[in-house]
């Protein structure tokens, strides 16, 4: 399969305009369009005004994402399996839904099963590492039926992929599984520091960290942290609520992501009034006077 000429974005968040912004400078014959639930509804506006800056054509509805040849579905956890049906009605064998949201390997199966019955191909596209400022450049796993015909045009639009295997949800699950550590770190850090600081210990705490885990990078690494919890930390709860499902499908103890989850929509919460950086302390003061808040 030659590259694609027209791409849709179902959903247009960070992640989708990420990919279009790489995709646009160097593929500069590609046509796009996209659609968001947020036409029409609340943030109306402001999805228009980036979709407009961006320079993509706007869908009302996403079944008038029809006749692109890739869909490039990039919704929140919990849409993703909603957002694949909204368009079903308008797959047909010229079209490719490229699945990069951060769900179970059961919800890519289920979703590819729903896609290819409609005679589609389904990517399972796993986004390894932050979009920015990579974008579609940012290191994948790929995964599906159609691998072989689609690597070709993968390679053709720049994407930095890996070949996770022909079975959808194999790419996801490698994110799955890796993702209980990286959003566990996080959670770990600030539900520590946060700790420590309302036991008058923070200054202790942080350098016996930094005693024992000196390859962290302490305390660079708890600012870090706190950053990516406080802007992400909503998504990401939404992400390790499928890291939940994920261990309990393997028999595992998806409890335990289900915790970080918490913490994740914790921080997301304290997010919405506490901005990031200054001084750590600080801000680690500032978040617990939001988290004691809720």
């Amino acid at each position: 399969m030659s590259a694609p000429a027209s791409i849709a974005f179902l959903g247009f968040g960070e992640a989708a305009r990420a990919f279009h912004a790489t995709l646009a400078e160097a593929n500069p014959q590609l046509r796009f369009s996209a659609h968001d639930i947020k036409l029409g509804g609340a943030g109306d506006a402001a999805m228009r005004a980036a979709m407009d800056a961006a320079g993509v054509r706007i869908c009302e509805r996403p079944e008038d994402l029809g006749g692109a040849e890739w869909i490039v579905s990039a919704v929140t956890a919990d849409q993703s399996l909603i957002a694949a049906r909204s368009v079903l009605g308008v797959l047909t064998a010229d079209t490719v839904l490229v699945d990069i949201n951060s769900v179970s390997p059961g919800r890519k199966q289920q979703t590819a099963a729903e896609v290819e019955a409609r005679g589609a191909a389904y990517l399972d596209l796993a986004v390894m590492a932050p979009v920015h400022p990579r974008g579609h450049r940012t290191p994948t796993g790929a995964a599906g039926h159609a691998m072989d015909r689609l690597a070709p045009a993968l390679d053709a639009l720049g994407f930095d992929w890996t070949r996770a295997g022909e079975a959808p949800g194999r790419a996801t699950a490698v994110k799955m599984v890796r993702s209980l550590f990286v959003k566990g770190l996080e959670a770990l850090t600030v539900e520590c520091l946060l700790a420590a600081e309302r036991s008058d210990c923070l200054p202790e705490i942080l350098g016996s960290l930094a005693r024992s885990y000196p390859g962290l990078g302490w305390p660079e690494i708890a600012a870090y942290q706190f950053e990516r919890t406080l802007v992400h930390g909503h998504r990401r709860a939404a992400e390790v609520e499928e890291v939940a499902v994920s261990y309990d499908d393997l028999g595992l103890t998806g409890a335990l992501a289900a915790a970080i989850a918490q913490v994740q929509a914790a921080m997301g919460r304290a997010g919405e009034s506490v901005t990031p950086g200054g001084d750590l302390a600080a801000l680690i003061a500032e978040v617990n006077a939001a988290r004691r808040g809720e």
